[in-house]
């Protein structure tokens, strides 16, 4: 299944990653779960960073810590794939850092992303089940980093945005 369209050149890497992320993603319920989990997955992965230790070099930097360290580097690489999926994915990144500095609910932040993470995650593996194919992640690990933009250009597709 090709994902691109005529106004992005063919042969791509991100065309590739796409398509072949697209691949194990065919079913319409597991579509649907993979648009209500991954976005959660991602908050939940940015979130557990958050909540690690840093070292006292960073405490100076309000918004310096583990997770935006791995924002950046995430975007770094979605740089060398698409500069506007980066700016998508940074974006992303901004508001879930946004979300866990305004965290505010009685128990840790860790602890609720951690019991959202396990759940996020069942729910994918059920998707994957009902597709009778396994997640991609298992072949190639990059391909966790594929699937939220995979969804993003699905978003982008639809609005005329290029990528």
């Amino acid at each position: 299944m090709t994902t691109h369209t005529r106004n992005e050149p063919a042969g791509r890497r991100i065309d590739a990653l796409l398509d072949e992320y697209g691949e194990s993603h065919q079913n319409a319920t597991n579509k649907f779960i993979h648009w209500i989990c991954v976005p959660v997955i991602v908050w939940t992965v940015t979130a557990l960073l958050w909540s690690l230790p840093v070292p006292a070099a960073f405490e100076a930097y309000p918004y310096l810590n583990w997770s935006t360290i791995v924002i950046a580097l995430a975007t770094i690489y979605y740089l060398t794939l698409s500069i506007p999926l980066a700016f998508g994915m940074a974006v992303i990144g901004l508001i879930c850092s946004l979300i866990n500095s305004g965290y505010g609910l009685p128990f840790p932040l860790w602890q609720t992303a951690l019991g959202v993470f396990v759940v996020a995650w069942t729910g994918q593996f059920v998707g994957h089940k009902i597709e009778g194919k396994k997640p991609s992640f298992f072949k190639d690990i990059q391909f966790l980093l594929i699937g939220p933009a995979w969804l993003l250009h699905f978003l982008y597709r639809k609005t005329g945005i290029p990528y």
